[in-house]
């Protein structure tokens, strides 16, 4: 490993385990100052709209001035929005705090532009491996701290949070060399050019599954925490340790499972297996009624993710040619953002009008919907 390499992966290990910090602690903050399951759910999803605003220009701006100052803006950025969380006394204020990290956040996309700058065509997956690695590390030692730190306050795993993610800009600051631009990072306004992408059939459907994939996700993963406390009676710490158990068992599945099966089965046969295993676990999950049986529900359901979130992407990637792959790419950046927008303003709102088990239900329901469009999809070379 590279020195700034490892420096990068080191960056947004930390920046994750800071943003992991708020996964779980998000809802129950929130309901401090009185909001409904819905408004939690807008809370989500304005983060994903406005970095889906955002990120072209940050795409451009990196191309223009080098990706160190661009990554280095939208880490200040994220502790910014961290301390006004902190020092919230209204939704508005909460509100706030979540614009300014979706228009700062061009952490991720700016880091994958650095690898692709310092690494060579061969060795790019296995960086963007230690990419996902820091993910996976992240969301586990994040949610572990917020269950940890809660205990004293609401507060004190956001500053925290802040904390670790000031640590990360400071790193980038001082160790982040810059490099020579050898990959773009801004494709223009992925919006722009989706209808002209979606004309064709092939990359619609799969674009279309993209999208209805990261829609359910996200459903999950902003109503785990009020379907927890309503069930369950679980508080924030305990959420917090129960989403970094699922993010141990995560890890442990895609680090030893997903690349032999992979090679044997295919992209398509994989995921339609890791979408089965996530409609079981959200099914069972809905419909368990014991700790120990929603403990158990969860199993499925990381295998399902663990299969799910590395072959969708695959699938997005053969879908189009190889002279197209930065437009292939931004167009799938732009499809998961909506449904990372949508799918917690529908998971919260219909955990509030009908039942907590209905969020579950319905995410259950958009995978069938998503399986069925696999199915008629022809993996190139497959």
């Amino acid at each position: 490993m590279t020195r700034p390499l490892l420096i990068i992966f080191l960056t947004i290990f930390v920046n994750l385990i800071g943003f992991g910090i708020i996964i779980p602690l998000l809802p129950f903050y929130a309901e401090t100052f009185g909001a409904s399951p819905i408004v939690i759910g807008l809370l989500f999803a304005v983060f994903s709209l406005c970095q889906l605003a955002a990120a072209p220009a940050l795409g451009d701006l990196s191309d223009r001035y080098g990706r160190r100052p661009i990554l280095i803006f939208s880490l200040l950025g994220t502790v910014v929005s961290f301390v006004m969380l902190a020092l919230a006394h209204s939704i508005a204020m909460l509100f706030l705090a979540r614009i300014v990290d979706g228009l700062s956040g061009g952490n991720i996309s700016t880091a994958r532009a650095y690898v692709a700058d310092i690494t060579e065509p061969k060795d790019r997956a296995r960086a963007y491996g230690l990419i996902g690695a820091a993910f996976g590390l992240g969301f586990i030692m994040g949610p572990a701290l917020s269950g940890l730190l809660v205990q004293v306050s609401y507060t004190a795993p956001i500053w925290a949070a802040a904390g670790l993610t000031f640590v990360a800009a400071a790193m980038a600051w001082f160790w982040l060399p810059e490099t020579v631009h050898r990959a773009h990072a801004g494709v223009g306004n992925p919006l722009s050019y989706l209808p002209e992408l979606l004309q064709r059939t092939p990359i619609r459907r799969v674009l279309t599954v993209d999208f209805i994939y990261w829609f359910a996700f996200s459903i999950f993963q902003t109503t785990f925490a009020l379907f927890a406390a309503r069930r369950f009676d679980f508080n924030a710490s305990r959420t917090g340790y129960f989403m970094a158990a699922f993010g141990v068992l995560g890890a442990v599945i895609q680090g030893g499972f997903i690349r032999p099966i992979v090679k044997r089965t295919g992209d398509k046969a994989m995921f339609i297996a890791g979408a089965m295993c996530s409609i079981a676990g959200l099914v069972a999950a809905a419909a368990a009624h014991s700790v120990t049986l929603f403990a158990v529900s969860l199993v499925p359901l990381a295998f399902g993710m663990g299969f799910g979130h590395p072959t969708v992407s695959s699938l997005v990637s053969r879908a189009g040619r190889g002279d197209e792959q930065g437009r292939v790419q931004g167009a799938a950046s732009a499809v998961e953002s909506l449904g990372r927008t949508l799918g917690p303003v529908w998971g919260n709102a219909s955990l509030q009008r009908y039942s907590e088990a209905t969020p579950f239900y319905s995410g259950a329901a958009f995978l069938v919907l998503a399986v069925l469009f696999v199915i008629g999809h022809r993996v190139a070379d497959d």
